[in-house]
C-alpha cells in the first residue's frame, strides 16, 4: 500500500471522488472517529498546530468533532456534519486560515501512519488508498496562500 502526497498548487481544484463507502463500513464509525481525533491530537505538536485552536480544549474539541463528522459523512457514513453545520462549504470555512502547500503536506502526512495501521487491524487496503487519494486530491482545494 502505497500513500504517497501529490504536489498541489494555490488555486487548484482537481476533480475529486469520495471514497469507497467500504472503507468506512470496516473502519466502523467508532474507530472511524478515533482516527480523526487521533490525527488531531498529532496537529497538537506539529509545525501546523498554529492553524487550529490547540490552546482552547473547547474549540478544539469542535474542530474535532467537526473533522470527523464531515469526514464520517463523505465517506457514506451518517450525516451528522450537514445536520449540526449545513452544507459543506470547506473551501469558505477554511478561506480565513492561511494554508500552505506545505502546511497541507504536513497536515497529510500526519495522517500516513494512523492510515497505514489499520492495515493491522484488517481494514482493506484499497478502501484505506481510497480514503487516502480524497484526503490528498481534496486537501488541494483548501490551499490559499502561497508557500
Amino acid at each position: 500500500m502505497k500513500l504517497g502526497i501529490k504536489d498541489g498548487e494555490i488555486g487548484q481544484r482537481p476533480p475529486v471522488a469520495k471514497p469507497h463507502p467500504g472503507f468506512f463500513y470496516e473502519v466502523g464509525e467508532e474507530r472511524f472517529r478515533k482516527l480523526v481525533f487521533d490525527h488531531y491530537e498529532s496537529i497538537k505538536t506539529s509545525d501546523i498546530a498554529f492553524l487550529f485552536p490547540v490552546n482552547d480544549d473547547d474549540d478544539f474539541a469542535a474542530a474535532q468533532k467537526h473533522a470527523a463528522d464531515f469526514l464520517i459523512e463523505i465517506s457514506g457514513g451518517p450525516d451528522y456534519f450537514t445536520q449540526t453545520r449545513g452544507e459543506h462549504q470547506m473551501v469558505g470555512r477554511h478561506a480565513p486560515f492561511r494554508i500552505d502547500e506545505e502546511a497541507r503536506k504536513s497536515w497529510l502526512a500526519l495522517y500516513i501512519p494512523l492510515l497505514e495501521a489499520l492495515t493491522d487491524e484488517g481494514i482493506t487496503p484499497e478502501y484505506i488508498e481510497s480514503f487516502w487519494e480524497y484526503l490528498d486530491v481534496f486537501s488541494m482545494w483548501l490551499v490559499n496562500t502561497k508557500s
